[in-house]
């Protein structure tokens, strides 16, 4: 397994393997140890997230959004055109090209677990038993980030 994440004392971004055996996490900028809290890892499934206290942990697939939207993006615009141009069937053939492409990629694209709190990602796990992407879990751990982050009253 590995994580990604961002070191809590130097705010570089970090990429590490790791096992159930290891009991700590170092960062390679600044030499800062990680605590792997007990029973975190049973195996290849992570129960918890090992760079934060958060036991929220939500699946997704391991493929850059920007990407996916600049793929949707393309077809749409090719389509706009080719739709401008009063070529229909060259229009629904890039959105069905559009759509074939999508439906390709979630098939082969694995599964990555995220950490709503700390936003570390864990690739090579087993993600069984955790739910896909909750808004209201996000917008909780959102809305403490910004009480901690806010003024001080």
């Amino acid at each position: 397994m590995n994580v990604s994440f961002c070191c809590p004392h130097c705010d570089q971004g970090v990429r590490l393997h790791f096992s159930a055996t290891d009991t700590e996490l170092g960062c390679p900028h600044c030499g800062h140890a990680i605590a792997i809290p007990a029973g975190s890892i049973a195996g290849e499934r992570v129960n918890r997230c090992v760079v934060c206290p958060s036991t929220d942990l939500f699946l997704r697939k391991d493929f850059p959004q920007r990407l996916g939207v600049g793929i949707v993006t393309v077809g749409i615009v090719g389509s706009c055109i080719t739709w401008a141009m009063s070529e229909i069937t060259l229009t629904f053939a890039i959105l069905f090209a559009t759509a074939l492409i999508d439906v390709v990629l979630y098939l082969i694209v694995p599964d990555a677990l995220m950490c709503y709190r700390c936003g570390a990602m864990y690739r090579q796990s087993e993600g069984t038993g955790h739910e896909p992407f909750n808004l209201e879990t996000h917008e909780r751990y959102r809305q403490q980030a910004a009480r901690m982050a806010g003024p001080a009253r």
